[in-house]
Parts: structure tokens; C-alpha cells; sequence
């Protein structure tokens, strides 16, 4: 069995710390063949004191708080194993989980990198398994690839990436103004440097609650401010590194294409822009997410933009929100015109709802 590193980040996860730490001290792996390291990024809550009690099953690296790609660069460089899983510290893992990657990684030394399936958990108890309909292998070097990556590249988030730790060196350092969004860095550069793999297995219980940086960014005080700028910072850096790591230009444009259509729909919400941008960013998002939608469903889309092109951004999605927060609105697609699925029913929840009105 290959030695591994866990490694987690966390910063003010008072609440969800301790059930991730457990969650790796439980796993059925030897103790003897892995390595704990927790980054705590500056937390300011009861983090620091709850993280002190597992010691010393756990290696402790404190700093000041600089973000999730300030955490990746002090925390890499100190891990040992051949191959690094990575949790977020309000997430937790699935029994048997570290001992699959393990496994995998130990019979194949070409691979690189391993996604999977994950386990959303909602403050409320509910769950939902988001899964790709089938295992995938892949590395970022032609078109094809490109858009199977772009597809499925939520099944590859922090808490359900594991990179062989010599790719993960290579990426190093990490743009720190990428504050809340390394993981994709990471995993963007991490396909295309090695052979990646997707599996069906839900590994991980990715916790949806209040005060996930990501996926409840416009809760917290200056949240969706922090995210666009991590979104644009994302895209300026992956358009320098990925021509660097050989990606040809095709393929490179396809990856980019979708991350930088996510950061202007992001960007026109908060600081507004013009009509066209509007218009031009959802049909991106629409074409790349709903690649076979019914004509039914496509021709419902058109006539939807038109108020993108009449209205400034910030009302069309303010009026948007509105629209899809009504329940007769909602009973009204599901019964008459229901979204069309998505090419990835595993896209992030923030661009779900966005193409759900």
C-alpha cells in the first residue's frame, strides 16, 4: 500500500471539524501508512482548540488567513505521501474511501489523479448522490477531453481529489488570489499533466450548509464579491498555465470557455455590465449545459433572453431570482415545461439553480 497524505483545509469550521478529522481516523487504512496534516487557514472560532485535542494523530500547520490557495501552498510542500487526498474541513468521507484511492493508485503508476462521486448533505439531513453514469479515464490533451472534463469536473472539489504528490508539487505555487477556488486550479492543471480518473463510487459527503465559502457566498459579508474575484483570478492564471502544461490550444479553449462564461455571469450579478453580456454569457452556459436539449425547451430558453436584452444585468438576474423563487413559477416547469437535464447532473448547485428559471 502507498503511503498517503491527507490533507485538510480549514478555516473557521468550529461546527464540522471534528467530523472530518474522524472520518479520516476511522477509515479502515493503517495508521502506520498515512499521514494527517490540517492547514488551519487563520480560523478565528474554536477551530484551533478542537483540532488541538487530536493531536498527535494529526499534523498542525497554522498561518494567517490567506485563502484556500495560500493553505494548498503551505500545506503540499510538507506532505510526505506518494499521493495526497485532499478534505475540506466541513466535509467528510465515506468509510473505505481512502483505502479505494489507495488501492487504485498502488496498481496503475501512469495515474495522476482520481475523482469521484459524491454524497450532497443538507443542514436538514437530506441527501442526494451525484454521480457520473459511468467510470471515466482521461488527460487533458485534445477537444474530446476537454469537454468530457468540463462536464465533470465538480466530481474532482477539494474533498474528492486525490493527486499522486509528484503532480501536485509540479502545479506549486498556487496564485494566492485565487482565495476560494485552488481546488479547480489544482484539478484543471492536475488532468492535464497526468492521466486522470472519474469512478462512480460516492466517496464523500459534501455538507451544504450556510457558511460554505462556495456554495453559500452571497450569505456572508462580502461573499460573492470574494467569489468573483477568486473566479476571475482563476481564469487569468489557467490561461497562462495551461498552454505551460502542454494543453493544445483547442482543448484549452474549451476548458476556459466555461470557467470564464461562470466568472462574467458572476461579475455582470454583482457589478452590472451590458445587455449583450448578458445575453452572450447564457447562451454559453445553456449551449455547454444542455448540449441536447428537446426544441421545446430551446425555444422556451429564447424567448426567456429577450429581457437580457433589453433589461441592465442586474435587474434581468434580480428579476431572474424572483421568478424562480415563486411556487407557482415552479409547479409551472415541472408540470408543462420541466428543465432539461443537464449534461452534468453533478454541476455545482449555484449553476443548477442558474438554469433552472
Amino acid at each position: 500500500m502507498p503511503f498517503a497524505s491527507v490533507l485538510i483545509d480549514t478555516y473557521n469550521h468550529e461546527p464540522f471539524i471534528e467530523k472530518a478529522v474522524v472520518s479520516v481516523l476511522e477509515q479502515d487504512f493503517p495508521a502506520s501508512d498515512r499521514e494527517i496534516l490540517v492547514v488551519d487557514d487563520g480560523s478565528t472560532d474554536r477551530t484551533p482548540e478542537i483540532l488541538r485535542k487530536f493531536q498527535p494523530y494529526i499534523r498542525l500547520i497554522k498561518k494567517s488567513n490567506g485563502g484556500q490557495a495560500s493553505a494548498f501552498n503551505a500545506g503540499i510542500p510538507e506532505c510526505r505521501g506518494e499521493f495526497i487526498a485532499f478534505l475540506d474541513g466541513d466535509d467528510w468521507w465515506v468509510q473505505g474511501k481512502l483505502r479505494r484511492v489507495a488501492e487504485i493508485m498502488a496498481a496503475d503508476s501512469s495515474l495522476g489523479m482520481i475523482g469521484h462521486a459524491i454524497i450532497e448533505s443538507f443542514n436538514d439531513g437530506y441527501e442526494r448522490v451525484i454521480a457520473p453514469s459511468a467510470e471515466k479515464r482521461f488527460r487533458l490533451d485534445s477537444l474530446p477531453s476537454a469537454e468530457c472534463f468540463r462536464s465533470n469536473r465538480c466530481y474532482f472539489g477539494t474533498s474528492r481529489l486525490a493527486l499522486r504528490a509528484s503532480v501536485a508539487k509540479r502545479i506549486l505555487p498556487i496564485p494566492e488570489s485565487i482565495v476560494i477556488e485552488a481546488d479547480e486550479y489544482l484539478f484543471t492543471l492536475g488532468a492535464a499533466l497526468a492521466e486522470s480518473l472519474l469512478l462512480t463510487d460516492p466517496l464523500t459527503h459534501y455538507r451544504i450548509h450556510g457558511a460554505n465559502l462556495f456554495m453559500a457566498s452571497s450569505a456572508l459579508p462580502g461573499g460573492e464579491i470574494r467569489k468573483a474575484r477568486s473566479l476571475a483570478a482563476l481564469v487569468d492564471a489557467l490561461r497562462t498555465a495551461l498552454p505551460a502544461a502542454g494543453v493544445p490550444p483547442a482543448a484549452a479553449a474549451s476548458v476556459l470557455e466555461l470557467v470564464s462564461a461562470e466568472a462574467t455571469q458572476l461579475r455582470l450579478q454583482i457589478e452590472g455590465g451590458f445587455s449583450w453580456e448578458t445575453y452572450r454569457t447564457e447562451r454559453t452556459l445553456y449551449r455547454i449545459q444542455h448540449p441536447v436539449a428537446p426544441w421545446k425547451s430551446s425555444a422556451f430558453r429564447a424567448l426567456s433572453m429577450i429581457p437580457a436584452l433589453l433589461l441592465p444585468p442586474r435587474w434581468f438576474y434580480s428579476g431572474r431570482r424572483w421568478l424562480g423563487s415563486r411556487s407557482w413559477y415552479k409547479r409551472a416547469r415541472r408540470d408543462l415545461l420541466p428543465v432539461p437535464q443537464l449534461v452534468n447532473p453533478g454541476a455545482p448547485a449555484s449553476i443548477r439553480k442558474s438554469q433552472e428559471s
